[in-house]
């Protein structure tokens, strides 16, 4: 009898969904969704929507919060995953972390370094309460995204892992007092700052 693996354990846990639409050739994931990493999902999946990009996405349902690694989230495990893999030709993935002294910095890891140059220059301007950092060798080494078996790096030119904390996705006490409607204002302009990211990247490559 074959063993089944934590990721194929997660997916066939009762509440766990899988999502994917393809679209575009770039593409957003967000595999550590709903309760686990609050909002990842939400955002990647409406910077793809908005972008005309394509998205994977597993949701975890509010009684489950099951972290798999990374480099154990494998598209042997997945025919959904992947598909979504072969499809695209790069991919963002949207985590979500909490680390002292990093409440505000957002870390863009992964091995295609021209992709999170590009994208950390539309964060910005939209973010400039934030530092977006690019730099590899500051970040903990555990946040980086740079494992050859994690799926960011899986893609024909690989992509990007942008690591995002608790106050860019609404979930810090400093939004206590929010009321909305919709999500605050941090998240309203990160997702208009990767949908500006990914609809001139695709055009660049276009060219």
């Amino acid at each position: 009898m074959t063993s089944s693996t934590p990721f194929r354990e997660l997916l066939d846990s009762d509440g766990v969904q899988e999502v994917c639409h393809l679209r575009g050739k770039l593409g957003f994931m967000a595999y550590h969704g709903g309760s686990l990493e609050v909002l990842t999902d939400v955002v990647a999946d409406r910077a793809a929507q908005r972008s005309g990009a394509s998205y994977y996405g597993v949701l975890q349902p509010p009684d489950l919060n099951w972290h798999i690694p990374s480099h154990l989230v494998a598209p042997a495990e997945s025919d959904v995953l992947y598909g979504f893999l072969q499809h695209v030709d790069a991919v963002v993935t949207i985590h979500g972390y909490g680390r002292h002294g990093y409440w505000t910095t957002l870390l863009l890891g992964g091995q295609n370094r021209p992709l999170a140059d590009h994208f950390a220059a539309h964060l910005r301007p939209e973010l400039p309460d934030y530092r977006i950092e690019t730099d590899i060798d500051v970040m903990p080494s555990e946040l980086r995204g740079l494992h050859a078996r994690n799926p960011v790096n899986l893609p024909r030119q690989q992509g990007v892992q942008i690591e995002l904390p608790p106050r860019v996705r609404g979930v810090s006490p400093i939004w206590n007092d929010w009321q909305g409607p919709g999500l605050v204002p941090h998240s309203d302009a990160l997702i208009d700052a990767l949908v500006a990211a990914a609809t001139t990247w695709v055009t660049a490559q276009d060219d």
